[in-house]
């Protein structure tokens, strides 16, 4: 059953949520897993796409969108449609929505913010995975 960990933001954060995605990313690709990345639209993947290249300029994190890159060989892909059928290990929900076909990934990362109708969403999607009985972490992020 998928694991399902939400990461709060601090309301004093001057992190971004896209920030805490790179560092995420970047643990889990270092620790060999591959990582889906699911967005809401084509805009916000190419942003991502974009941001992955640019976040940290000491390091490389390998990615690639989902349909422009060689999608076997990659270990960090973006999309916002299904993610590839061979691809299990880790989804990073970047949507205020729950995807429906999270449960395929041994763990689901939900990142949230400290805006209002974001925690609310956010609450939303808590709710609907706990009442379906998924194990549930959250990690409340220091500032």
């Amino acid at each position: 059953m998928t694991r399902v960990d939400f990461y709060i933001l601090p309301e004093t954060t001057k992190r971004t949520t896209d920030q805490v995605l790179c560092s995420l990313t970047g643990k889990a690709w270092k620790r060999g897993n591959r990582v889906y990345i699911h967005t809401d639209s084509p805009d916000r993947s190419a942003r991502l796409d974009n941001l992955l290249w640019t976040f940290n300029d000491t390091s490389f994190l390998p990615h690639g969108v989902v349909n422009k890159t060689e999608m076997e060989n990659t270990p960090v892909l973006i999309g916002h449609e299904d993610p590839p059928e061979d691809l299990h290990d880790i989804m990073i929900n970047m949507t205020n929505t729950v995807p429906l076909f999270f449960g395929r990934f041994d763990r689901l990362i939900e990142i949230v913010d400290q805006a209002a109708e974001e925690r609310a969403q956010a609450r939303d999607r808590y709710r609907f995975y706990q009442e379906r009985g998924y194990t549930l972490n959250t990690h409340n992020l220091d500032s």
